[in-house]
């Protein structure tokens, strides 16, 4: 399915459901929100607390056809689009947004990528095992100095005269960059890195696939004691005169730039839907408590303060809801060109949820604030959202600088 599909007619457009467009959605919707309740729920506060990557349930994505979401049925994937990637994100995050976000810089950041802008080789060759989840994959940009300012990577790429590339450097950062406690690196590594200067005079930055084994790659240390999502793997990633051969470079030096760009758009939607997974869960969460507890022979709903709370969480998240999936809808995955919303989708969807996350804490009260209450792990997970896949600062940037060059599509 390459595009979603609208209402059939004029007749059925009151009952268009934007994030459920189609049947296929639907059931993907249905299947995802059975797993995370049976599989991924029980296991979220567990490896939340022992900041541990759950690799089999990982694996066992693969199965459901999840891991290769949006890849061609021909390369192992399932052939859908941005709507259900959205859909994924979002039905797991309700659950465990650290989990979900493995799956995200795998399925999204490295797998995505490759089957957009890899070659026919690359994609016949590694995609399979990346669709299936006999193999982690990761994305590398940033590095312990460098993040938004993508042009002031330092890690290099050195063509040899055999035509291989010698590359050197560290990425800092990266989910999945190692997969388990023994500090095994990805199997795969989608890598920007640069290797020369344009004739304007800017960083050339290219792309590389460095597999694991190659000489030169190894994984670093482990980031511990993060504030949230830590149910994923966070580390840094080693390049030491690590050889890649020729045919591991995707497309041409110099082409990094619109990868990075087209692959954004779709993990700034996804990181949107973890940010709506977040905000309903917490608002279900405080919905409920709102019954439950009593204060001064009244339940806690009955008053103002709390009703505030839960009022403008309801009006946030249904927000959120329609902007991610209207976004998601417009998404052409082999082009891009929706920049101004997956921006301004991230920027209000992402800050939303932690406000909302907050107001839980509050609503719940002291129970809000420990662990137990998965309100409380939302409410750190949910602060990532506002950093990962690019700042708040660089989407006010990006907002701004599109308005300038398209003041009329605020008219249309």
């Amino acid at each position: 399915m390459s595009e979603v599909q609208v209402a059939g007619s004029m007749d059925d457009w009151r009952t268009f459901d934007i994030a459920n467009p189609t049947e296929e959605h639907a059931m993907i919707r249905a299947m995802v929100r059975d797993f995370t309740a049976e599989e991924i729920e029980p296991q979220a506060l567990e490896h939340d607390r022992e900041e541990k990557f759950n690799l089999a349930l990982f694996r066992k994505l693969g199965e459901y056809g999840l891991l290769g979401i949006t890849v061609p049925e021909e390369y192992g994937g399932t052939g859908l689009d941005a709507t259900a990637a959205a859909i994924v994100n979002e039905e797991m995050s309700y659950s465990d947004p650290g989990f979900c976000m493995a799956y995200l810089a795998h399925a999204q950041l490295m797998v995505n990528n490759l089957a957009t802008n890899g070659s026919e080789e690359q994609k016949a060759r590694l995609l399979p095992k990346l669709c299936s989840g006999e193999h982690v994959g990761c994305m590398a940009m940033s590095e312990p100095d460098y993040g938004t300012d993508v042009l002031g990577m330092t890690t290099s790429a050195v063509l040899q005269d055999d035509g291989n590339w010698c590359i050197n450097g560290t990425k800092m950062w990266i989910t999945n960059g190692v997969i388990d406690e023994a500090g095994t690196p990805a199997d795969i590594v989608w890598l920007y890195a640069r290797t020369g200067t344009t004739e304007k005079g800017r960083p050339e930055i290219s792309t590389f696939i460095v597999e694991k084994g190659m000489p030169g790659y190894k994984g670093g240390q482990k980031i511990q004691d993060k504030t949230g999502m830590r149910a994923s793997n966070t580390a840094e990633l080693v390049f030491e005169d690590c050889i890649v051969p020729a045919g591991n470079l995707v497309g041409e030096p110099g082409n990094s730039l619109h990868h990075m760009m087209r692959n954004l758009e779709l993990e700034r939607l996804s990181l949107t839907a973890q940010a709506v997974g977040i905000a309903r869960r917490c608002l279900a969460a405080m919905n409920q408590y709102a019954s439950e507890r009593e204060a001064f022979g009244k339940q806690i709903r009955d008053f103002g303060q709390i009703q505030r709370h839960i009022g403008e969480s309801w009006a946030e998240y249904r927000a959120m809801r329609s902007y991610l999936y209207d976004t998601a809808r417009r998404l052409d995955l082999s082009s891009g060109g929706q920049r101004l919303d997956s921006d301004g989708v991230k920027l209000f969807a992402t800050t939303a949820a932690k406000t909302i996350a907050d107001r839980a804490i509050q609503v719940l009260g002291g129970y809000g604030y420990v662990g137990e209450y998965v309100v409380e792990r939302l409410w750190r997970d949910a602060k990532l959202l506002e950093i990962g896949g690019g700042t708040l600062e660089s989407h006010h940037k990006n907002i701004t600088r599109d308005l300038a060059k398209d003041p009329d599509v605020i008219e249309r």
